[in-house]
This record gives structure tokens, sequence and C-alpha cells, in this order.
């Protein structure tokens, strides 16, 4: 199967696997969202739901949250793990936002990622799920499948994503990056596949008789 074979399988089958892609980080506007996904490095999107509510009930826009104790902050998130950081990126964020754009997420890529603590991963999402911008979020998870399914040959998330934004179409790029991550936590784990059980893995690659070995992001 040659690559465009594979990623035009991968495409359909997971169109039809998932037709539809909820953003799994429960959020009611570009603010919750960026502090719902800034969270969730290094941390479970059920954990981060588990911890949000707390935290937007306290403050759920720029202005609330820039004047909020970062300790109290802290106190909220911190079975999210990176508490420290994660509470004062949070707070930092927040007065930047009312000190510079108004009290408002600005829809610019660069924007964002100047923000303290959200990465271009993080504004990818926010980008994408929150304004509609084409954009594709590659995470460890991804950036795994992507070795495993022969799509990349990249070694860190920058090159996969390039590579990915190649070989799909620009419309299914925001959907798309939510279907590999639904696939992934449901049938092409880090323990439960290697590259040879799941059944993107299989038809991609149904002679393979070793584990893929992936380059760590």
């Amino acid at each position: 199967m040659l690559i465009a074979e594979r990623a035009d399988y991968i495409l359909h089958r997971l169109q039809e696997l998932y037709p539809e892609t909820p953003v799994p980080l429960d959020h009611s506007d570009p603010f919750t969202l960026l502090v719902a996904v800034l969270l969730s490095a290094q941390c479970t999107d059920e954990r981060v739901n588990q911890v949000t509510p707390a935290l937007f009930a306290l403050a759920d826009n720029p202005a609330d949250m820039a004047s909020q104790d970062v300790e109290k902050i802290r106190s909220i998130i911190k079975p999210c793990g990176l508490s420290p950081q994660k509470s004062r990126a949070i707070k930092r964020l927040s007065e930047i936002l009312v000190e510079e754009h108004g009290g408002v997420v600005p829809a610019d890529m660069d924007a964002l990622e100047r923000l303290p603590g959200v990465g271009h991963k993080t504004a990818s999402v926010v980008m994408s799920q929150a304004f509609g911008v084409p954009a594709f979020p590659v995470d460890t998870h991804i950036h795994r499948l992507a070795q495993r399914w022969g799509l990349t040959r990249g070694r860190n998330v920058v090159q996969t994503e390039r590579d990915l934004k190649r070989l799909f179409p620009e419309e299914y790029w925001n959907r798309l990056h939510l279907q590999i991550i639904f696939y992934g936590r449901q049938y092409c784990t880090a323990r439960g596949c290697d590259g040879r059980v799941c059944e993107i893995c299989r038809t991609c690659y149904p002679h393979r008789k070793h584990p893929k070995k992936c380059h760590k992001a």
C-alpha cells in the first residue's frame, strides 16, 4: 500500500467510525477551552473535566480569572499535575488577555502562542475547535500513530504535523485530529497495539512481523 493509499483508507475509515467529533474537554467558549487544553498537558481529559467545573465556578472569563490569587487557582487544579506552573500561566495569560486583547481570546495563532503556558499544540486546538480555523494539532499519541501507520518518518511533532498536513485535505484537518485521538484511545493505545494489532495497523501493514519502533516526540 502506497502512502497516499494508506492516507485515503485511514481518512475514510475514521470518517465511518467517528462521524461525530465532540471536543473531549468540557468548555463553553474559547477562554474555557484554552484553559482546559492548557490543563490537559500531561493529564487525562477525564481528570481535567473533573477539575474545571470548580475552576470555572470561581472564574470563567479572563477578567475574573486575572483577579484570582495564584494559590487559589492552584488549590483547585492541583489534581491535574504541574499545578505551580499551570496556575501561574492561567493567571498571567488572563491578565494579558485583559491588558492586550480586551478580555477576548484572539483568533490568531501567533498571539495565542505568545501567551504563557500556550504552546503550538494548545494554540492549534483553540484555533481549530473554538474558531474553526484549519489546524492539525499533533500530540505524542498522534505522533506515535502516524508513525505506526506509515504516514510520517518525523522524529518530532513538528515534522509529523507538516507531513499530515501534506497528506490530508485541509477541510478534514480539524475533525481528523480528533478522530485519530478517539481511535488511538479505543484501539491503538501505547500498550494495546504495537503496530500489528489494531485494524488500521493490520490493514496498512498486513505483513508486518515485528513491533513498530516509534521515535519519541
